[in-house]
C-alpha cells in the first residue's frame, strides 16, 4: 500500500545534489564550463531522473485501443474504439483514504479556519450522500468520514470541484516537505491565510517562509544566494486528476499481457479473463474485486461473504493489476479530469487525448508583472484573451471544451449555426435540462463501484456527472505528469 512507500520517497531526496562550482562539465554548442562562476556562473543541475512521489505508481505509456471491446447493452455507443497513444505519468497506487482527506481538512482549517472559514466549509465532503428515503444509513452519515474504522477506506461524498482542491493542496505539500528537507526551508507550523507554502507564489518570489540556507547562486552579478527554481529538478510536478485515457490506459494494465508488443488477450477487465471470479488455489472462486453480485446481494452470505465488503472497502484490498494498482475495477467509482462528451471519442487527439481544455495565464499587472497573490496565497489566473491568440495556428480560442462537439461549428441546424459566435456553448446541440443533462460542467467518472454490476467493471465504460455534485460511490485518486524519459530510465 502507499502508505509504506515513503522509503522509496526518501531515497529520492538522497539523490537531489547541490551544484558545485568545480563542476567541468562543458557546453556541448560553445565550450563553456557549467557551474563556474568565472564563466558567467550558468548552471546545470545534476539530475537522476524523476522518482515517484508519495503514493505514486509510474505508469508507462504506450499505445492501446480506447473503448468498448464487449457487448453494449446500454446502446449508448459512446465508447467507440480507436487506437490511442498515452504518455507516461504517474498515479496512485489506490483511491484517496478518508484519512489522507483528514489530513487535508486539518491543515485547511489550522491554516484558514478562524478567518475564513468558508474554505474549510467548501472542502467538506458531502456525508449526506448516504442517506436513502427508504434505508437505514445514518451510522454512515456520522462515522464513515471520521471514524478511525474506516481511515483506510475511499474518501466518497467529494465533488469533482473538490478533488482537483485536493490535488493543488497536496502539490504544495509535498513540495514544501521536498523543500525542507533538502535544507533550503524550516518547518514553519504558524503558516496563516495567504502566507502559507504555495509552490507557484514560492517560484515567483511571492513566499519566503522560514528560509534554513537557499542555494548557491554562481551568478557573479547576484547576492551569492537564490531560492530554488524548478530548473534545479527539486520540486514535483502538479498533482492533478487522471485523464480519462490514461485512467483507462491503467487500468487495464496490458503491460502484464504484452510480448513484444502483441497483446496477446486484450482485457475486458483489470484483469485476465471474461468472468471475475479468480482461479488462485488460494482463494479459487472469489471475487477479483468488490462489486454487487445482483439484486440485493451486494457480499455474499452470512459466514461465506464473498468479496467481504457490504459497501466499500479498506483501499489496498483485492488484487492488483500488472501496473500495481488496487480497485481499478469495483470498491468506488473515480472521478477523470474530462468533461463529458458522447462522441468524445471520434474527435480527441490520438496522443494524449483530452476534453476540456481552457488555456489560461498569469495574472499580470500594469508593468508585466506577475500579480499579487490572493488572500489564500495562490496566483491569480485568467483565460487567455482573444487578442492573444490571433496570430496562433494550433488552437484560435483560450476555451476549447467544445470543440468540434457544442461549439457553433458542429450545430446540426444552420438557423443556429448563423446566430451563435464563437463564445457560444453547448446549450444549442446539448439542451441542459430539457433533453439531457450534458453541459460545460458535466465530468466524466469511470470504473465501477461497490453497488454497481458486473459491466460498469470494464474499464472502457463511462459515466458523467455535474462537477458539483458527489455521490456515495465515487471516489478518485491523483496522477501526475512524468518528465524525460517514458520507459523510467
Amino acid at each position: 500500500m502507499k502508505y509504506f512507500s515513503i522509503l522509496t520517497f526518501t531515497l529520492f531526496l538522497g539523490l537531489v545534489v547541490f551544484f558545485s562550482s568545480c563542476s567541468k562539465e562543458r557546453s556541448a554548442t560553445t565550450g563553456w564550463e557549467y557551474n563556474n562562476p568565472k564563466n558567467g556562473g550558468f548552471q546545470v543541475a545534476d539530475y537522476g531522473g524523476q522518482m515517484a512521489g508519495p503514493g505514486l505508481v509510474l505508469i508507462e505509456g504506450g499505445t492501446f485501443t480506447m473503448g468498448a471491446n464487449y457487448d453494449d447493452p446500454m446502446f449508448e455507443w459512446n465508447t467507440i474504439p480507436r487506437r490511442i497513444t498515452v504518455k507516461s505519468f504517474y498515479l496512485d497506487e489506490t483511491e484517496v483514504a478518508n484519512l489522507d482527506y483528514l489530513e487535508y481538512l486539518y491543515w485547511i482549517n489550522r491554516v484558514f479556519g478562524t478567518d475564513y472559514p468558508e474554505v474549510y466549509k467548501k472542502a467538506l465532503p458531502d456525508t449526506l450522500v448516504w442517506r436513502d428515503q427508504l434505508a437505514y444509513n445514518e451510522p454512515m452519515v456520522e462515522l464513515y468520514l471520521r471514524h478511525p474504522a474506516y481511515h483506510y477506506y475511499p474518501v466518497v461524498g467529494a465533488s469533482w470541484l473538490q478533488a482537483s482542491d485536493y490535488c493543488a493542496w497536496r502539490t504544495d505539500r509535498v513540495n514544501e516537505m521536498l523543500l525542507v528537507q533538502v535544507g533550503i526551508l524550516d518547518l514553519d507550523p504558524d503558516q496563516l491565510n495567504e502566507n502559507n507554502f504555495n509552490t507557484e507564489a514560492y517560484l515567483s518570489g511571492q513566499y519566503e517562509g522560514l528560509v534554513n540556507k537557499n542555494m548557491q547562486d554562481l551568478n557573479p552579478n547576484s547576492t551569492g544566494e537564490r531560492r530554488v527554481r524548478m530548473e534545479d529538478g527539486i520540486m514535483m510536478p502538479r498533482y492533478r486528476l487522471p485523464t480519462e485515457a490514461e485512467w483507462e490506459f491503467a487500468a487495464i494494465g496490458q503491460i502484464g499481457n504484452t510480448i513484444y508488443e502483441r497483446v496477446m488477450d486484450r482485457r475486458i477487465y483489470p484483469w485476465n479473463s471474461h468472468v471475475l471470479r479468480t482461479d488462485d488455489k488460494n482463494y479459487y472462486g472469489s471475487f477479483m474485486d468488490n462489486h454487487q453480485r445482483g439484486k440485493g446481494d451486494y457480499a455474499g452470505v452470512a459466514g461465506d461473504l464473498n468479496d467481504g465488503a457490504i459497501g466499500p472497502s479498506m483501499v489496498g484490498s483485492f488484487w492488483p493489476n500488472d501496473y500495481g494498482l488496487f480497485n481499478m475495477a469495483g470498491n468506488v467509482s473515480e472521478w477523470v479530469s474530462d468533461v463529458y462528451r458522447p462522441l468524445s471519442f471520434e474527435d480527441v487527439a490520438d496522443l494524449n487525448p483530452y476534453r476540456g481544455n481552457v488555456f489560461k495565464r498569469k495574472v499580470r499587472d500594469s508593468e508585466g508583472l506577475i500579480a499579487e497573490k490572493d488572500e489564500f496565497g495562490r496566483l491569480q489566473y485568467e483565460e487567455v484573451p482573444v487578442e492573444d491568440i490571433v496570430d496562433r495556428r494550433n488552437y484560435r480560442k483560450s476555451n476549447n471544451i467544445n470543440y468540434k462537439d457544442g461549439d457553433f461549428q458542429s450545430t446540426i441546424n444552420s438557423e443556429d449555426w448563423v446566430r451563435q459566435s464563437e463564445d457560444s456553448h453547448s446549450s444549442t446541440m446539448y439542451d441542459y435540462s430539457a433533453t439531457t443533462m450534458i453541459n460545460d460542467h458535466a465530468r466524466v467518472y469511470k470504473g465501477g463501484s461497490w453497488k454497481d454490476n458486473s459491466y460498469w467493471m470494464m474499464p472502457a465504460n463511462r459515466r458523467f456527472l455535474d462537477e458539483s455534485l458527489a455521490s456515495d460511490n465515487i471516489g478518485f485518486r491523483c496522477a501526475m505528469d512524468r518528465v524525460g524519459s517514458d520507459d523510467g530510465y
